[in-house]
């Protein structure tokens, strides 16, 4: 008998690279969501022109730097020369989210740049992380003297009051000031999963506005695959199966979803159940269960 195999999907691929937190592989990863849109693309590619924008960086500062002079080569070299930065003129374009075009253009949003960035901070030697600041992903490195909190749209560091500004929009946020708490915990490090979700969550949201179901979908399905214990995404997945047309998907997320949801639940979210449990038979009914 012939020997015949099939070639991964993007999504079994993606399942591959993210099944477990040790040794994440952050920017490849990050790198395939463009898979769904590009089956094509040649991720080692991606890799390897990033390799060389390392290199490149690498080459520029002296063995015996400081963190702060290595931060501010990196700053020169990532924004100044290569002149990464925000698409202001399409800021909610799909292609920003792509690190291909991302690293093509010049252009992105705050999380996918910050991604790159983070991959030439650990390249240059220094402790990055991202942050997951609502509504504006940040980027930080621990220095000598402290941290120090960037855009990574501008490159710009933001100290306090200019921090503190930027949550005034979010009235969860605003607690902060009114309870004295501390600005760190709008801080924290996010770990690479969580930012590979907020790149997915973007798209998400970008193709539920333009009612563009089969890229929502195919962003859904990741989302379940990198969150499998985030049941709500589970949900949205069921939800997305019973609006257009493919009942038996939706009843197996739903009937997940329900299994998971916690014995205590706000009135809200007892409204919520209770709706989707009703859709659930609804969708049953539909197939004659």
């Amino acid at each position: 008998m012939p020997f015949s195999y099939s070639l991964p999907t993007p999504l079994d691929y993606f399942a591959a690279l993210v099944h477990s937190d040790a040794h994440f592989p952050l920017l490849e990863a990050a790198a395939s969501i463009a898979q769904d849109e590009y089956p094509e693309l040649d991720l080692q590619q991606v890799l390897g022109e990033v390799d060389q924008v390392q290199a490149r960086l690498k080459r520029r500062i002296p063995a015996n730097a400081s963190p702060l002079q290595r931060l501010r080569q990196l700053n020169q070299f990532f924004f100044t020369e290569l002149g990464f930065g925000g698409n202001a003129n399409n800021y909610y374009d799909p292609e920003n989210s792509f690190l291909h075009t991302v690293l093509t253009t010049r252009r992105g949003i705050p999380v996918s740049l910050a991604v790159l960035w983070l991959e030439l901070a650990h390249a240059s030697g220094l402790q990055a992380r991202g942050v997951a600041f609502p509504g504006h992903f940040m980027v930080k490195v621990v220095l000598p003297n402290g941290q120090v909190v960037i855009d990574p749209l501008t490159g710009q560091s933001l100290g306090r009051e200019e921090l503190l500004e930027r949550l005034e929009p979010y009235p969860y946020a605003r607690k902060l000031s009114e309870d004295d708490m501390p600005l760190g915990l709008y801080l924290q490090a996010a770990m690479p999963r969580d930012i590979v979700a907020r790149m997915l969550r973007n798209l998400k949201e970008i193709f539920r506005a333009q009612q563009d179901w089969e890229r929502l979908l195919a962003v859904q399905n990741r989302l379940v695959v990198l969150l499998p214990q985030v049941w709500q995404e589970r949900r949205d997945r069921g939800l997305l199966h019973a609006d257009h047309g493919d009942p038996a998907q939706a009843i197996a997320d739903l009937e997940a979803y329900l299994a998971h949801v916690p014995d205590k639940t706000t009135e809200q979210n007892a409204r919520e159940t209770a709706a989707i449990a009703e859709r659930l038979h609804a969708l049953r009914r539909s197939v004659g269960f």
